[in-house]
């Protein structure tokens, strides 16, 4: 195995990261090595490629994003679901009707 040493970490980096070990139940070295793992293992675009989705910031351990960071706007992101979505589902009762018919019963 190899060893890696990081040098000059910032105070604050360094105590931000000894609380997520906590919070997760691990060492630091344990923290570490799962970020290292994400990072390693985290399935890529291929060059060249660009998505609307923004940029992956880790994976789970299937190698499924956990989160995306995006810079669409609500009104973009509406605006692309109208164009995917353009009819409205019917047939259905809203979640509204559900609600008032539930605290009606009461």
């Amino acid at each position: 195995m190899s060893n890696l040493s990081i040098k000059d970490v910032p105070e604050a980096w360094a105590e931000a990261l000894r609380q997520r070990a906590a919070r997760n139940h691990r060492s630091l070295q344990g923290e570490l090595m799962s970020i290292i793992e994400q990072a390693a293992t985290a399935p890529r675009l291929a060059a060249g490629t660009s998505s609307n989705l923004g940029s992956t910031t880790g994976s789970d351990r299937f190698g499924y994003p956990l989160a995306r960071r995006s810079w669409t706007t609500f009104e973009q992101w509406a605006a692309e679901r109208r164009q995917m979505y353009p009819e409205p589902i019917t047939g259905f009762k809203s979640g509204t009707d559900i609600i008032r018919a539930d605290r009606d019963a009461r």
